[in-house]
């Protein structure tokens, strides 16, 4: 076994100084300029360019590529550095980016660079993220690094809308016998703290049919709108009974009601009214439970009666998770962290992310670890990532790849 697998040895702290002397700037700006300019707008365009640019990197840097369309242009991509046969470290992200839309002070997928930043739709949320972790890899490459395990780049397709990468990927390592990985680093931007509990998401769409009458006799009909108005109380009350309970990371699970249609006449009884809901779930929520809770609900308070009939769905869902603080893989980060010069503080994060999927499908211990500010820049006009960061991050995850001790984190 080559001393470059012993973690404590002296030698692998010259190792440690060896691969980040290979991490360079340089490299980390060009592969995000190309990355940013490669687009992928979700709705309304692909993700196929960004994967083009992913695949023929990883290609020149040695690393093994394999890609699975899970839509026509739509591929998730992984990038593996092999190691030996045990348990390795994962490193999540995606390859879509949220529609630039308007108010840029230059063209939003023509990136440049100005005052130590990178600009561009997407360079924040999370192109400069995928850039780190594979400049990361390729240093490893580089140095001639084995191993104890694979260290790999899964990026998936369709994170910022319904989520169709990150459910075929876990599908596909379900049923593939050979995945194997003991942590999971999403590298979603986080200011470079370190997420250890993430909030899920999920959307319930509530249909409420009444009948339709003339508005001079409204008795004759039966009002969908007011039955919405209805449910809609309720929602009101769960959302401010879940803030009496609030996690020190994630505060409560929340509903906001997003989009509400229905009639269609001012002077007529509306027969249909959809309600489309959003409902934020702690780690150990179940979208369907609370689905079956607020029919219930509805029903106790006597709203589908009457010849009003609702009828409800979950139409998306993403996991949270949590990671205990103490975790090898939250303390290995911390420690890297401060090796690449940042001091990280441990955090949870109220947005959603893929790593819920890994950590409650696939039983992987995960964190959110990355260049960029979530609520400052990600979905921002002038969107930018900070050079530095993105330097950081890349030197941090390396160490993270050689540190990585299966047995500790699996």
């Amino acid at each position: 076994m080559s001393n470059a697998l012993h973690i404590h040895s002296a030698g692998l702290q010259a190792l440690e100084a060896q691969v980040l002397g290979l991490i360079s700037e340089a490299q980390l700006v060009s592969l995000t300029t190309a990355l940013v300019a490669a687009g992928g707008e979700n709705p309304g365009s692909t993700e196929e360019a960004t994967v083009e640019v992913l695949k023929n990197f990883c290609l020149s840097a040695g690393l093994q590529v394999t890609m699975e369309d899970v839509a026509p242009g739509r591929p998730n991509f992984t990038a593996v550095l092999p190691g030996g046969d045990q348990p390795g470290i994962l490193f999540l992200g995606h390859s879509d980016v949220v529609p630039a839309g308007s108010g840029w002070e230059r063209p939003p997928f023509e990136p440049y660079v100005r005052d130590g930043r990178l600009f561009g739709r997407g360079s924040t949320d999370m192109k400069g993220g995928l850039a780190a972790v594979l400049i990361a890899l390729k240093a490893l490459k580089d140095a001639g690094v084995k191993l104890p395990g694979n260290a790999a780049l899964a990026c998936t397709v369709d994170e910022e809308d319904l989520g169709i990468g990150i459910r075929a990927y876990t599908a596909a390592a379900l049923a593939d016998p050979s995945f194997s990985y003991a942590a999971c680093v999403v590298a979603e931007p986080t200011d470079l703290e370190t997420v250890i509990a993430c909030r899920g998401d999920s959307y319930i769409e509530v249909k409420v049919t009444g009948k339709s009458a003339h508005s001079g006799r409204p008795a004759d009909g039966r009002n969908a709108i007011d039955a919405a108005a209805r449910i809609l109380d309720l929602v009101r009350e769960d959302h401010s009974r879940l803030q009496e309970d609030l996690d020190p990371l994630l505060g409560a699970g929340t509903w906001n009601t997003g989009l509400i249609q229905g009639g269609t006449g001012t002077s007529m009884v509306a027969s249909q009214c959809t309600v489309s809901l959003d409902r934020r779930l702690m780690p150990d929520d179940d979208a369907q439970l609370i689905l079956r809770r607020l029919l219930e609900r509805i029903g106790e308070a006597g709203i589908d009666t009457d010849g009003i009939t609702v009828e409800a769905s979950v139409t998306m869902e993403m996991p949270g998770f949590r990671t205990p603080e103490s975790h090898p893989l939250v303390t290995g980060a911390v420690a890297a962290l401060a090796d690449a010069g940042i001091s990280s503080t441990i955090s949870g994060w109220t947005a959603a992310c893929d790593g819920g999927f890994i950590a409650r499908d696939l039983g992987v211990p995960t964190i959110v670890l990355g260049p960029g500010g979530l609520n400052d820049q990600a979905h921002q006009v002038n969107e930018s990532v900070s050079i530095p960061e993105v330097l950081a991050a890349a030197r941090a995850y390396a160490l993270m790849s050689l540190r990585h001790t299966p047995g500790r984190t699996a």
